[in-house]
């Protein structure tokens, strides 16, 4: 079949896309300047602009000032054109972020999941509360993004596996798909954590790194070339099973604890550690922070020394460049601990990897869920113009 990539219809709908994602990166613009960034004529930028305006999908949001004639419209995107939804689902606590197609979040919200036998309940009755809250009607969001803990398999999207999390599992994405519509996407929390960073924080500019999430769990998420590495089986990123020396193998991985790397520094280790060197804290985020703040360098590099043990690994095999230090202990630890593991990993791993702390505000979970489902709706919306 003869192939026609240059008919009027698909050129409208490039440069439709190219102007809309320009009005949301350097926005408000005028019709003029919008010209001079795609290459358009005015009159073309004029006809796209009205034909979008008519759409619903830009709006005139002010005027700017110029020479002897009249001031210029400045056109940029209508927010509600459309919405999104975010959620990070934990045993405890569903959140849900709703954020309009600019990506300003109108309204965030966290309920108990009850008992948390019916997770498509749970979820539909979460997202209709943030919606309500925000007098946002549910069939205004275009995508739905929900991050777990546990293994999404990259080829059907369904949860694999989740020992925090039993309810989830196959059969699930459908379920909610039937009472949500088919944009409903799961993924690993620390895949979205990763998004996130690249998005907001010190991994912004770079398409290779990995986040270490350590925590009340450890997990890992990997970009390579500017996309997330999943693996095969969606077991990419299980990084507390990751053998080390001196620490035994597990001998039943239904067990999580017992991992080898989570065994060095899971929350049980780092307690025992924390009474060795005289450290108080309810958590091992709290002791960290009491280390920085009391200025226990011994606890801090004994620490630092066993998170390089993973850093090394993931710089030896796959050599990012960057690794950052995410998650509860990454947050309390802050620049103080990044240095502390990036001097670590330097005497043992020939890549010398640089690893920072992060630096996304707020729940990077949510916040890499809203990225992931704003690239969903803009591809919807921007693509259907014409």
């Amino acid at each position: 079949m003869a192939r026609n990539p240059g008919t009027p219809q698909l050129l409208r709908r490039l440069n439709d896309r190219t102007a809309l994602e320009l009005l949301l990166s350097e926005g408000p613009l005028t019709r003029a300047e919008l010209g001079e960034r795609t290459g358009l004529s005015k009159v073309t930028a004029g006809q796209l602009l009205s034909r979008l305006e008519d759409r619903g999908l830009v709006e005139v949001a002010g005027q700017r000032a110029g020479g002897r004639g009249p001031h210029a419209a400045l056109y940029t995107v209508v927010p509600s054109s459309a919405y999104v939804a975010g959620l990070e689902v934990l045993p405890e606590s569903i959140t849900v972020g709703v954020a309009d197609i600019t990506g300003k979040i109108a309204v965030e919200v966290t309920v108990d999941p009850s008992d948390g036998r019916d997770p498509v309940k749970t979820v539909r009755d979460a997202v209709q509360r943030a919606c309500d809250t925000a007098r946002i009607g549910l069939s205004q969001l275009r995508a739905f993004v929900i991050g777990t803990r546990g293994v999404v398999d990259p080829r059907t999207g369904d949860v694999r596996f989740s020992y925090d999390l039993p309810s989830w599992h196959v059969g699930v994405l459908a379920s909610l798909r039937e009472r949500l519509g088919a944009s409903v996407t799961i993924e690993n929390d620390v895949n979205l954590v990763a998004l996130a960073e690249h998005r907001y924080g010190v991994a912004a500019g770079h398409d290779d790194f990995a986040v270490i999430w350590a925590g009340v769990g450890q997990g890992l998420g990997v970009m390579l070339g500017g996309r997330l590495h999943r693996g095969f089986t969606g077991g990419a990123g299980e990084i507390g099973w990751l053998p080390v020396p001196g620490e035994p193998l597990p001998v039943d991985v239904s067990h999580p604890q017992s991992g080898s790397f989570q065994r060095l520094v899971g929350q049980e280790a780092l307690a025992g550690l924390a009474d060795t060197y005289g450290v108080t804290g309810a958590s091992a985020a709290d002791q960290v922070r009491t280390a920085i703040a009391t200025g226990n360098d011994a606890y801090l590099t004994e620490v630092a020394g066993r998170l390089a043990v993973g850093v090394a690994a993931i710089a030896v095999v796959l050599d990012p460049g960057l690794i950052v230090l995410s998650g509860d202990l990454g947050r309390a630890g802050g620049p103080a601990l990044a240095e502390r593991v990036e001097q670590a990993v330097a005497k043992v791993c020939p890549s010398q990897p640089r690893v920072a702390a992060t630096a996304v505000a707020g729940n990077p979970v949510l916040r890499g869920a809203l990225v992931a489902a704003l690239e969903q709706a803009r591809e919807q919306v921007f693509s259907d113009t014409v």
